[in-house]
C-alpha cells in the first residue's frame, strides 16, 4: 500500500474551514474517529423514545452527540448494507444486495472506500469484530481463513481469541464458546453467568486495548469496533433479562402484527424460522412465545449497550477533551413481529431504519434531535468532510454538516432502499413507496402515510395514484443495475455462495 501525504497546510484546511462552524478552535491536526457499528439495532433505544428500552450508556452518548432519528440504511441484509456504507454509495450491480456484495465487487472499487481513502490520506485504520460481513474480514472456511473481504484496506482487520475460535462461531456464539447449530439451538437465551460467557464483551476488552495503544500513535487512527448483538440468537447473560419486566414490552397492535392482505414484499423469516429450532412453537400464534422473543432481544440490546458504553468509557479517560470523532451506527433494523415478520430482508420502515449518532469535537447543541432523512451512504462523505479530506469521485452521500451544525436543517434528499427480484423503497418526509413484482413478473406499489399510519397497516397508493407515479419516476432517476431477468444465473450462483446468516 502506497500512502500519499499531503502537506499540512493544504490537508487541513478542511478541518480549519470546518472548526469555526462547529464552534471549536481552529487547529493543524487530524481528527481520529472511532466507528462503532451495531448488528440488527432497531430504534428501540432510551434516547429514540422507546420507554422499555434500557440502554443507559447508549443514552448517555446520544445526549453529547447529534441524534439522527430518521436514519435509513440502503440494503436491508448485514454484508449489503455495509457494503454502501463503506463505498458510499447506492448499489450499481445485482452481487452488491446480497450479503457477498464486498466480496464480490470490491476490486471494482480501487481506494474510493472508506478505510482506503482514510489510508490513502495518512490514517492507520483498524476493522476489530464484524466491520465488513466477515467478523475479522476473512471469507474461506468458517470465516477464518481465505481470500480477504476488502483487501488493500485496513492497516489491520481481526477478531479478539475467544472460546469460540472461529469468526462464523463467534457471529452466532451462545454461551461459553457454544456455536449455533442451524435449524436446531433455540434462538435465545439467558445464561446465568458473567458478561464474558457472550462474545460481545470479549470485543470490548480488545477495543479498550488497543484504544490504549492508539492513544500513544502519533499517526492519525481510523478504528471501527463492531458488535455482534443484539443479532440472533437474542443471547445474553441473565441479568440483562433481569433489567426487563417482559408484561411491559408493549404487544403489537393487531393491525400493525397482520401480514399484509395486499400484493406485498412479504417474506416467510427464513433466517428465524430455518436457522433456529423453535421446539414447535410459533411467535405468530402463540402470544406468550412472541412475548418471550421480544423480551430476549430487549435483553441482548441492553447487554451490547453496557459493552458499547465500557469502550466509550475507555475513550472518555483517555481523551477527555473529546477530539476524538465518534459515530455509532447499525446496519438495519428489525422486525418484531411486524407485518408479521420476525426478521430483516424487507423493505419496511423497521428494517431500513436504526440508529446512527454522531459526535465532532466543538459540536452545538449537543443531545439535539435531526429529524431529518439520512442515509448510511452520507457516513462516507460525512467523516471526510470532518477530517478535512477530499472526496472520491462519484459518492452517492452527502455530508450531514448541516444537521450537525443546526439540528433543524431538513432533509436534501430522500431515502433509497434495495432488495432482490428487483425491490425499491424511496422514503420521504410523508411517504414511502415499494415496487416489488408478483409471481408472474408484474409490478406492485405499497405506499405508506406516515402521517396518518406510522405503523403501515394501510396500502394507500389505490387512494393516491398522483404520489406513487410521482416516487415511481424518483425511483426510476435512481441509480439501476441487473434484475433477476437478466442476471438470474449470477443471482443465483451468488446465493448459494453468500447464504443468509
Amino acid at each position: 500500500m502506497i500512502f500519499l501525504f499531503r502537506p499540512w497546510l493544504t490537508l487541513f484546511a478542511g478541518v480549519t474551514a470546518l472548526a469555526p462552524a462547529l464552534g471549536v478552535a481552529a487547529e493543524p491536526a487530524r481528527p481520529n474517529v472511532l466507528f462503532i457499528a451495531i448488528d440488527d439495532l432497531r430504534n428501540d433505544l432510551g434516547a429514540l423514545g422507546v420507554s422499555h428500552a434500557r440502554t443507559p450508556r447508549l443514552d448517555a452518548f446520544a445526549a453529547s452527540a447529534r441524534i439522527f432519528t430518521h436514519h435509513y440504511v440502503q440494503v436491508p441484509t448485514c454484508g449489503a448494507s455495509r457494503c454502501a456504507l463503506l463505498r458510499g454509495r447506492y448499489p450499481s450491480e445485482l452481487a452488491q444486495v446480497d450479503n457477498g456484495g464486498i466480496a464480490a465487487t470490491h476490486a471494482t472499487w480501487g481506494d474510493a472506500n472508506l478505510p482506503a481513502w482514510f489510508q490513502r490520506h495518512g490514517y492507520r485504520t483498524y476493522a476489530l469484530g464484524k466491520i465488513t460481513h466477515h467478523p475479522g474480514g476473512r471469507t474461506g472456511h468458517l470465516w477464518n481463513e481465505g481470500p480477504e473481504e476488502l483487501p488493500h484496506s485496513w492497516t489491520r482487520s481481526w477478531i479478539p481469541t475467544t472460546p469460540w475460535r472461529e469468526a462464523e462461531r463467534i457471529m452466532h456464539g451462545y454461551a461459553n464458546g457454544v456455536p449455533r447449530t442451524p435449524g436446531k439451538t433455540p434462538p435465545l437465551e439467558a445464561f446465568d453467568g458473567p458478561d464474558d460467557a457472550y462474545p460481545d464483551a470479549w470485543v470490548a476488552d480488545e477495543a479498550v486495548k488497543n484504544l490504549r495503544e492508539l492513544a500513544r500513535s502519533p499517526a492519525p487512527w481510523f478504528f471501527s469496533v463492531g458488535f455482534f448483538k443484539p443479532h440472533l440468537p437474542f443471547a445474553a447473560p441473565q441479568r440483562y433479562f433481569d433489567l426487563h419486566d417482559p408484561e411491559k414490552i408493549p404487544a403489537l397492535e393487531t393491525a400493525a402484527a397482520a401480514k399484509p392482505a395486499w400484493p406485498s414484499g412479504w417474506h416467510a423469516s427464513t433466517e428465524f424460522r430455518t436457522n433456529y429450532g423453535h421446539g414447535g412453537r410459533d411467535p405468530a400464534t402463540d402470544p406468550a412465545y412472541a412475548r418471550q422473543l421480544r423480551h430476549a432481544y430487549a435483553a441482548s440490546a441492553s447487554y451490547v449497550d453496557t459493552q458499547v458504553g465500557r469502550v466509550l468509557e475507555a475513550l472518555q479517560t483517555l481523551d477527555p477533551a473529546g477530539n476524538t470523532i465518534v459515530v455509532v451506527w447499525s446496519d438495519h433494523g428489525f422486525l418484531l413481529g411486524e407485518h408479521a415478520i420476525w426478521g430483516k430482508h424487507c423493505l419496511y420502515d423497521n428494517a431500513l431504519r436504526s440508529p446512527l449518532f454522531i459526535r465532532a469535537p466543538g459540536l452545538r447543541q449537543p443531545g439535539a434531535s435531526s429529524a431529518a432523512l439520512v442515509e448510511a451512504v452520507d457516513i462516507f462523505p460525512t467523516l471526510t468532510d470532518l477530517c478535512g479530506l477530499p472526496l472520491p469521485a462519484k459518492l452517492d452521500g452527502r455530508s450531514l454538516r448541516a444537521q450537525l451544525e443546526v439540528p433543524a436543517a431538513p432533509s436534501t434528499k430522500p431515502a433509497r432502499a434495495f432488495w432482490r427480484d428487483e425491490g425499491r423503497s424511496i422514503r420521504t418526509d410523508r411517504w414511502r413507496l415499494i415496487t416489488t413484482r408478483s409471481a408472474d413478473g408484474a409490478p406492485q406499489y405499497e405506499l405508506f402515510d406516515y402521517t396518518n399510519d406510522p405503523a403501515e397497516t394501510r396500502n394507500v397508493a389505490v387512494a393516491h395514484p398522483e404520489i406513487v407515479r410521482d416516487l415511481q419516476g424518483q425511483i426510476a432517476r435512481g441509480p439501476a443495475f441487473p434484475g433477476p431477468t437478466q442476471d438470474a444465473k449470477k443471482k443465483k450462483k451468488l446465493a448459494g455462495i453468500f447464504p443468509q446468516p
